[in-house]
């Protein structure tokens, strides 16, 4: 076959294809053209998903007729001012967003300069139909309607309407986050979605994600030479079951980067269980020519120069922010409500002796009726029912400690304690599983983690190459307490074992240590798995829920809870401590 031109129909409609992929592709396109064109408002309305229509309206620079006539021809922008492609400091700078665009829908562009007349431009799938005055207030208004009607090939492989909104939804919060100083309205079929109003990062990340943010959340905000790192992340007690709710930013671009996802992951690490996400928003500026963001037609993956350097500071950042927030807990407040408190004697009723089984004593005077108890358990939780609780005397006074004094156990779980404003419940075993692993973490930093040498030296058979990876580290596995040694071409000799995590399936953990080395390159993985058995030695060997603690024993773990990092929290991501201000215990007893 020999070589041809395209026509040019087909070579919008590849085009398209490239930069239009489904309605909320369009949406973006036109979303940043309004940015980049100074908006300070934008208005999007959506009906059937954006297969419907796509109305974008902003109050823009604005355009005279032949700028427009201009826009929408290919490969012409605004946003480029040379041929130094690399020096694109716009969201985009592809000409073939509009004429993309107009080539497979029915697309109308209206714009009105400050001081002139309006304009309009009507294009029917890359036919021009119409033009002429119209009204407007200044900016620009673009319609894109009966997407892909015309191209049935692109439109069946589109989603359902409702999928198709939740990814145009999707492109509306992540670029209204990026522009926290832009008011944005978003419309859905006549009903409206979104609304935000210009404010501070902090305020519009919490209302676009999660209200709860502006509690739980954590404010970054540092910078290393040219890079700085902004933005907001949530406590550990305060996440999700997805990580559908974390956006990164680079140079205020939505992008998609693994590397930025894996720092997330190790910032949060031995903090939040495996199967929790934190809610994440950050913003990374660096200088133009430390990024690449043409890795991707649609630039939502970047590369940079000194990706080591993004990494450490990302983890190190949140790191810092996170032991900052020392004991606090998502869950540090409850509300009250009215509740029915019970004792064993109302779940397990048994006859009272000397009492005839059915018989009805009189109650107690001034005693109140359980609702759906019957007489004997009545009976039984005021006088007969085991206690639920233990205390002694505590007669410290209540002082400025965060987590106040102790005042009794309860269930031999939780310690009750008092504070200044309101009562404090702790989980004594995940409070406690909180405070040894941070001991055994500062342990390994200070000189290392000593060895505890074998009686007798283990063998492990592995494969040749496994055995190279263990060798080549044994220096770096010494520092963490275990003592290895290379033993004939498929097996490694153990001489010692960290000393904190006790007895160890020896086997068991080089084999895995050999398995992740390989994966993850380095000591990182060695790391990375000394504080996972680090974690599981903490749980086994913290104080167990149903031991019961003198008031000066409680009282230590209160305040050795408020100067160890992460004590609002146990290794699993649950909350370690819970707080009933004075108010919510009026509420609960009718006081207000």
């Amino acid at each position: 076959m020999s070589i041809r031109r395209l026509p040019s129909h087909l070579v919008d409609r590849i085009a398209a294809g490239e930069v239009v992929e489904r309605p909320a592709s369009a949406l973006k396109e036109l979303i940043e053209n309004s940015l980049d064109a100074g908006a300070m408002s934008v208005s999007i309305r959506l009906s059937g998903g954006g297969t419907g229509l796509v109305e974008v309206a902003d109050d823009g620079l604005g355009m005279s007729p032949d700028e427009m006539t201009l826009a929408i021809e290919r490969h012409a922008t605004s946003k480029l001012p040379d041929e130094r492609i690399e020096d694109v400091a716009s969201f985009g700078f592809r000409g073939e967003a509009l004429p993309s665009i107009a080539s497979v829908a029915r697309f109308t562009l209206e714009s009105r300069e400050r001081g002139s007349d309006g304009w309009r431009l009507e294009i029917d799938h890359g036919v021009k139909v119409g033009e002429g005055p119209a009204a407007l207030p200044p900016g620009t208004r673009v319609r894109v309607e009966e997407l892909f009607e015309r191209v049935p090939a692109r439109r069946k492989f589109l989603r359902s309407p409702r999928s198709e909104y939740a990814a145009c939804l999707d492109i509306v919060r992540r670029l209204a986050m990026a522009r926290p100083d832009v008011a944005f309205t978003f419309e859905h079929d006549g009903r409206r979605v979104l609304s935000v109003q210009p404010g501070s990062l902090p305020a519009r990340v919490a209302e676009l994600l999660d209200p709860g943010l502006a509690d739980h959340g954590l404010p970054i905000d540092l910078q290393r030479g040219e890079v700085r790192l902004g933005g907001v992340v949530s406590l550990p007690t305060f996440t999700r079951g997805a990580a559908d709710q974390q956006f990164l930013f680079v140079n205020h671009r939505p992008v998609k980067d693994r590397l930025l996802v894996g720092a997330l992951r190790a910032a949060y690490q031995d903090l939040i269980a495996r199967d929790r996400a934190p809610i994440v928003a950050l913003f990374l500026d660096l200088p133009g020519s430390e990024v690449d963001i043409n890795v991707h037609p649609a630039k939502t993956e970047v590369r940079f120069a000194d990706p080591q350097g993004v990494r450490g500071l990302i983890v190190g950042g949140l790191r810092s922010a996170l032991d900052q927030a020392g004991h606090r807990s998502a869950a540090r407040v409850q509300a009250a409500a009215p509740v029915r408190w019970t004792s064993e004697a109302d779940l397990a009723p048994r006859p009272t002796e000397g009492l005839a089984i059915g018989s009805a004593p009189a109650s107690p005077p001034g005693a109140s009726a359980f609702a759906g108890t019957t007489p004997v358990a009545e009976t039984h939780a005021f006088f007969t029912g085991a206690p639920a609780a233990r205390a002694e005397p505590a007669t410290a006074p209540v002082t400025d400690h965060p987590l106040g004094v102790a005042r009794g156990q309860v269930a031999g779980t939780y310690i009750v304690a008092e504070a200044a404003d309101g009562l404090v419940i702790v989980d004594q075993h995940a409070a406690h599983e909180r405070l040894v692993l941070e001991r055994l973490k500062r342990g390994a930093g200070n000189g290392g983690v000593s060895v505890q040498a074998l009686l007798l030296p283990h063998v492990v058979e592995l494969d040749e190459p496994e055995a190279d990876r263990i060798e080549e580290v044994a220096g770096e596995l010494l520092e963490y307490g275990l003592d290895v040694e290379r033993f004939g071409p498929g097996a490694i000799l153990v001489r010692g074992t960290p000393a904190p995590l006790g007895n160890l399936d020896v086997s068991r953990l080089v084999r895995d240590l050999a398995a992740e080395i390989a994966e993850l390159g380095g000591p990182q993985a060695l790391k990375s798995r000394l504080d996972l058995l680090a974690a599981t030695f903490a749980c086994h060997h913290s104080v167990r829920a149903g031991r019961v603690l003198s008031v000066a024993e409680m009282n230590a773990l209160l305040r050795e809870m408020e100067v160890t990092p992460h004590s609002g929290h146990c290794n699993h991501g649950r909350p370690t401590w819970v707080k009933l201000t004075g108010n919510n215990l009026k509420r609960l007893f009718g006081r207000t």
